[in-house]
């Protein structure tokens, strides 16, 4: 991998990631397809089509469902989804928080009870670099734990110590993984991720021990979990300046676009979000001037599309009139509409940004598209 910024605007950067499975653009938008598809039936050719870099898959979901063995018989995830572009997946780390009731956390790794049939399922370090590997994402994430962001200090601190504790098992079984024969991605890279809930101290501590590892990149973990907006940009200011500045960094699990903003602001390279893809679902759609929910009467009889000059699939051929109907109606066109329109507004919002940067204009930017977003959120 090489990271090379391209332009700074204060914190902001406009960078560029070279990978085995082609180059990112970043500040970048990951969508997210968590068994392998994006939810809202869009294939992989309409990622192509509205612009989608990097495509985002959950290690722990294709792990209990299909399996990360059948997907390696198959050549690897990007021969099984017919993706020729970067993937990142998660390691399971986050389903260490998501399935609180469902697993118990000790040294040697993590016990869950499958949310599929209850059978029990092992995943430690070890186990989650050996399933990445199968797949052959280019971005694999280490294995840690996304502790609750109010959790008392006590808890913070042991949890954070494990979680360094597993990035060097994660790196070393990585290294192993990678130089086997019969590996998927030979270069497959390695994320660590940075946690310590909203305690500066301890996010600032970690970060500068998860430094020293020389990984591929660095995500910043364990926020969008319960804590404000406030309190999320107040860790980013003071945790993102002790990750290193030459390589790529990635806010997990973020966010609105007013989010983005914000962050990208503060020098973070990577997002992913369900978002754009579970809203449109509901007929939630974003626009330039914020949210509308094709839902309501108000739109019956609109003959215009979801936003005005948007080149998405949807606004070139469709009405707001038309996709309400359908959506009405429980047809799956309408979903996916949201969907495909959702994801093009995300990806093209990136876009928009790193040109901003390039321009030296982004703070800018980003107080004018902030107004913007508020003009209405019905």
């Amino acid at each position: 991998m090489e990271y090379k910024i391209l332009s700074t605007d204060g914190r902001a950067k406009h960078a560029q990631v070279d990978t085995v499975h082609g180059t990112i653009q970043t500040p970048v938008f990951m969508n997210v397809g968590t068994v392998a598809a994006i939810k809202g039936a869009v294939a992989t050719t309409d990622l192509h089509e509205i612009g989608t870099q990097v495509e985002l898959s959950n290690t722990y979901h294709l792990h209990v469902r299909t399996g990360d063995k059948l997907i390696k018989e198959m050549g690897g995830l990007h021969k099984f989804m017919n993706w020729d572009r970067p993937i990142l997946t998660d390691s399971g780390g986050f389903q260490v928080f998501s399935l609180a009731g469902l697993r118990k956390i000790k040294e040697e790794g993590v016990t869950f009870q499958s949310h599929i049939d209850g059978h029990k399922i092992f995943m430690g370090p070890e186990e989650s670099m050996q399933i990445q590997s199968n797949l052959g994402s280019t971005i694999a994430m280490a294995f840690d734990e996304c502790a609750p962001a109010k959790a008392d200090r006590r808890y913070i601190e042991n949890s954070v110590a494990r979680t360094t504790r597993w990035l060097e098992r994660c790196k070393t079984e990585m290294e192993r993984l990678n130089a086997l024969p019969d590996t998927v991605n030979p270069h497959q890279l390695l994320f660590g991720i940075n946690q310590g809930g909203i305690l500066k101290d301890v996010r600032i501590d970690h970060a500068k021990r998860i430094s020293e590892m020389n990984l591929d990149g660095y995500a910043v973990g364990g926020l969008a979990v319960g804590e404000s907006h406030e309190e999320m940009y107040y860790i980013l200011d003071e945790t993102v300046p002790y990750l290193p500045k030459e390589k790529p960094t990635y806010l997990m699990g973020v966010g609105t676009p007013a989010n983005i903003l914000e962050a990208v602001d503060r020098g973070i390279d990577f997002f992913d979000c369900v978002y754009p893809s579970r809203n449109g679902r509901h007929g939630h759609v974003y626009t330039k001037f914020g949210k509308i929910n094709l839902f309501n009467h108000r739109y019956e009889k609109d003959a215009s599309p979801i936003e005005e000059g948007c080149q998405c699939p949807a606004c070139k051929n469709y009405s707001r009139a038309y996709i309400r109907h359908l959506l009405k109606a429980k047809e799956m066109l309408g979903m996916r509409l949201c969907v495909l329109h959702n994801l093009y507004f995300y990806n093209h919002l990136m876009e928009d940004i790193r040109s901003a940067i390039d321009a030296g204009n982004y703070r800018g930017f980003k107080e004018e598209r902030l107004r913007m977003l508020k003009t209405y959120d019905k």
